[in-house]
């Protein structure tokens, strides 16, 4: 075949995969509207809801109340909380070259169920200002904790991408130690509220967290396309054919992994902990667009989010007014379509 040709289909099947993350983002947007007009409360109907949105119809002070109050929140953090975590998890599986890597395999999530059952069982945060966002603040530093083990790591040369695996899997070990011990003492009322902590769910974040969160992903998020080539030449030959381009492997590595990590603890410190999107949404965006980071990172931040988004939609709306966590949600729908993409594409054999 002419080089030429292989050119052609190269630029033809760039172009399919360019569109296919549209058309998930022009989903997600329609979806987003959609889950607005609809739960328990009331349900406003797509074209409703859209026009009170673009502000072609006045809704009542009700309507207005559940669609800007209620659910704007709930859905604008699933958006930036699943391309989050979707993007840390591709981000994290190519640093370390391990596909069952997720954004919580460095021990960032234990951090952080440590720091808030230190803030719900015992009553003891860092710091106590401003009220009503300890558990928050708890969570969020004590992942810092891991974030700066994580630096300490990559400063060392001979550092491998196992250690980062193993000292993640220390790291779980001990915290949950810890907070096995504490949940032992605890209260029927903190053992409540450290099980609903750690489900994993969008009703705590206000607006302004939402929008405070959205503000800092924005800013961190086009950071992860800077290191889409470098991710390419860790993922074709290994550290020594990075090498032979100019990218230093543990520096990379080191880098990414730090970003991924803060990704992680800003959502989780908020929703408690996701994880199973940032695991799945790599995975599911091979399958559509292959291994090339420059499109698989895009593909998994608005799958992400998709993902994010239908699960919490499905679990406020399916046994209303009871409503599941997203957290619960994304593992029981997202679980079995995962495995199904799996066997479909290896023919039934892994």
């Amino acid at each position: 075949m002419a080089l030429s040709d292989l050119s052609s289909q190269y630029i033809e099947k760039s172009k399919r995969h360019v569109l296919l993350i549209v058309l998930i983002s022009i989903l997600t947007l329609l979806f987003a509207v959609y889950s607005m007009g609809t739960g328990s409360s009331s349900n406003l109907g797509f074209w409703s809801t859209l026009k009170i949105i673009l502000g072609l119809e006045e809704g009542s002070n009700v309507q207005n109340a559940i669609i800007w109050d209620l659910r704007f929140p709930r859905i604008l953090m699933a958006i930036v909380g699943g391309t989050a975590l979707a993007t840390a998890g591709a981000l994290m599986q190519g640093a370390l070259g391990n596909p069952l890597v997720s954004p919580l395999t460095l021990g960032v999530a234990s951090g952080a169920a440590l720091g808030a059952a230190l803030a719900i069982v015992l009553d003891w945060t860092i710091i106590e200002y401003p009220p009503g966002m300890t558990i928050v603040l708890n969570a969020f530093l004590f992942s810092l904790i891991v974030v700066f083990i994580i630096i300490q790591l990559g400063n060392m040369r001979s550092i491998s991408p196992e250690s980062y695996i193993l000292v993640g899997i220390a790291i779980t070990f001990i915290s949950g130690a810890i907070v096995s011990t504490l949940q032992y003492f605890a209260t029927d009322a903190q053992l409540s509220a450290l099980a609903h902590w750690s489900f994993g769910s969008l009703s705590r974040p206000t607006i302004e967290n939402a929008i405070l969160v959205s503000m800092i992903l924005v800013i961190l998020l086009p950071t992860a396309l800077v290191w889409a080539w470098d991710l390419n030449a860790l993922s074709m030959g290994g550290e020594e054919f990075a090498i032979s381009t100019g990218v230093d492997p543990v520096k990379t590595r080191k880098n990414i992994l730090i970003l991924s990590a803060l990704m992680t603890s800003i959502v989780i410190a908020f929703t408690g902990l996701i994880g199973f999107v940032g695991l799945a949404a790599p995975h599911m965006s091979r399958i559509f667009v292959g291994n090339d980071f420059r499109k698989l990172i895009p593909c998994s931040a608005v799958l992400g989010s998709f993902l994010m988004l239908f699960a919490d939609t499905v679990g406020r709306t399916l046994f209303a007014p009871v409503v599941i966590p997203v957290g619960i949600m994304l593992s029981v729908i997202g679980g079995p379509f995962f495995m199904y993409l799996l066997l479909k594409k290896s023919g039934g054999k892994f």
